[in-house]
């Protein structure tokens, strides 16, 4: 591939390099989160939300926490405009959130915004020009002192009509396409802004540095952004925020290295929607804090119904191995992996007040609303033993043996093989009843009865295949032994029972026992399984279907 010669990096590095970031071991404490879904989010879609859509979008964003929303650009179209009047109009804004709107650097699309937002009990007007030198080479045309001075009247004009405009109204300031400026040249803006703004302890404007076409490894965008904190003037009266985007896949990455680098604030969406390649994932950088123990400061506690709302309200599809939030996320099929994630929760359930620590699963599925029965363990033709031992039992009670396991596997996973499918818990079931319970054959025994001789005689009532019974005496030294030794002389066949095992399957008067018996005839090791509230008639069961499937092997 001859064409990577047309390229070379389209980024800035600080003057200076600083590497403070580096030795911070993990992100403390949550971020000012700004959900950008309703403008960056909506702009970005086919088919942009309409006004009742956003307001839904809205309450959503609301009962998950945000307290900052940039709700749109109000200039750019009469539903941009309405849906902010409306807002407003009915009172719709809660006391701990605030609204944020865009507006470019413009007179006349500042006064509208102005307009969008009067009578706002609290909002931020957020003000951009682009000052990227490919922007400024080659759309604008315009040198670095025409590029800062359209920042700083549009500072001007926003301080101006604040003054004069009914409302409570914060500001923020983006120099557009901020990684491919230089980085004095982007500071030397910045500050400019702020000394029109004059940053004061109950004035604290935001500094928001748009990663507008992300061009960079993560570790030059921390240092990026390190500098900034480092230089930047007010430093301590100004919310220095971040606004990813993810053209090389690596959002994620750059938001948390930025944190770690002096960034107080992040502005996102909520499964990384935005133009091109999208905005960063916040879903994903707020449960990555929940998985090192940091409290994230949204509720994101029920994630399937998160998922389906932004599905229906956007029409865009979360993947299914979307981190935290995709169908298939906290799903083995591979056997080795069912078989760790079995024996983890198995200690888990021993230790359920300990931190979390089972294999292959980075949280606990139950704290995004996700279940360990239909989600964690899946089964088709790649799966193992453990995936089918922990699938009967946490969704049916069923305790195979060990050494059953596999035996079961093998059955299930050649069904999936036939049928080029994943079973479901149910189909599982239905099959493994079909075959180690319900199993019939040549032997079919209707009745027993026991008596004290000698050990123990029984009486076995046998149907024939006309409709018609017979009756066949067996000795042992147990009831399933003397059973096994009349199927033995009745049928004429030799084998021996190797395993028994049984356990209750249900509590309380009613309660079923689950009975489970090997045998070996002629080297080959069968298994069968019964199911019924005597558990001598579970073992007859169980011991039966043994030999029936022994007999049709």
């Amino acid at each position: 591939m001859n064409s990577y010669e047309k390229y070379a990096p389209t980024y800035f590095v600080p003057p200076v390099m600083t590497y403070d970031w580096v030795k911070k071991e993990k992100i403390e404490k949550a971020p000012l989160w700004c959900s950008v879904d309703l403008r960056d989010g909506n702009q970005a879609l086919i088919e942009p939300m309409s006004l009742d859509e956003k307001l839904e979008f809205f309450e959503m964003l609301v009962k998950l926490g945000f307290k900052e929303i940039e709700i749109g650009f109000p200039a750019a179209s009469d539903t941009e405009f309405a849906f902010t009047r409306a807002l407003i109009e009915r009172n719709m804004i809660p006391e701990d959130v605030t609204i944020q709107v865009l507006t470019q650097a413009r007179e006349h699309i500042i006064k509208k915004t102005f307009e969008a937002v009067k009578g706002a009990p609290r909002a931020i007007i957020h003000v951009y020009n682009s000052t990227s030198l490919a922007q400024r080479e080659q759309v604008f045309k315009k040198s670095k002192e025409e590029i800062k001075k359209i920042a700083i009247d549009g500072a001007t004009l926003l301080k101006k009509l604040a003054d004069e405009t009914e409302g409570n109204f914060a500001f923020e300031y983006s120099p557009e396409s901020f990684s491919g400026t230089e980085m004095d040249y982007a500071l030397e803006v910045v500050n400019a802004v702020l000394d029109v703004w004059q940053p004061r302890p109950d004035f604290k404007p935001i500094i928001n540095l748009p990663m507008t076409v992300e061009n960079m490894m993560p570790h030059i965008a921390a240092c990026q952004i390190e500098y900034f904190h480092k230089n930047m003037k007010y430093r301590e009266n100004v919310v220095l925020s971040l606004h990813p985007h993810n053209d090389r896949g690596c959002g994620v990455a750059n938001a948390e290295l930025c944190m770690l680098a002096g960034a107080d604030r992040c502005e996102g969406t909520l499964f990384g929607n935005g133009e091109r390649t999208g905005n960063v994932d916040i879903v994903t950088l707020a449960m990555n804090m929940v998985s090192h123990g940091v409290n994230p400061e949204l509720d994101l506690s029920n994630m399937p119904k998160i998922r389906a709302t932004y599905e229906r309200l956007t029409r865009m599809q979360v993947h299914p191995r979307h981190p935290y939030a995709g169908d298939l996320v906290f799903t083995a099929f591979s056997g080795s992996h069912q078989d760790a994630i079995a024996k983890g929760m198995a200690i888990r359930e021993k230790n359920p007040d300990s931190k979390w620590f089972v294999p292959y699963l980075p949280i606990d599925p139950k704290d995004v609303g996700r279940t360990y029965d239909s989600d964690v363990i899946r089964f088709n033709s790649q799966s193992g033993k453990g995936g089918i031992g922990y699938i009967l039992k946490n969704s049916f009670g069923i305790i195979l043996p060990d050494k059953m396991r596999e035996s079961v596997s093998y059955f299930l996973k050649g069904v999936s093989d036939r049928t080029h499918s994943e079973l479901t818990p149910h189909v599982i079931y239905d099959n493994f009843k079909k075959e180690f319970v319900d199993k019939s054959g040549a032997v079919t025994v209707t009745d027993v009865h026991f008596r004290q001789e000698d050990g123990i005689v029984a009486s076995v009532t046998f149907a024939k295949a006309d409709g018609t019974s017979f009756t066949c005496e067996g000795h042992g030294n147990g009831r399933l032994d003397a059973v096994s030794n009349a199927i033995k002389k009745e049928f004429e066949i030799s084998y021996k029972i190797v395993e028994y095992s049984e356990h209750a399957l249900t509590t309380g008067s009613s309660s079923e026992a689950m009975a489970y018996v090997c045998i070996n005839m002629d080297d080959n090791v069968l298994w069968g399984a019964g199911i019924d509230s005597d558990i001598i008639k579970a073992s007859i069961n169980a011991l039966v279907v043994a030999v029936n499937r022994a007999l049709a092997d």
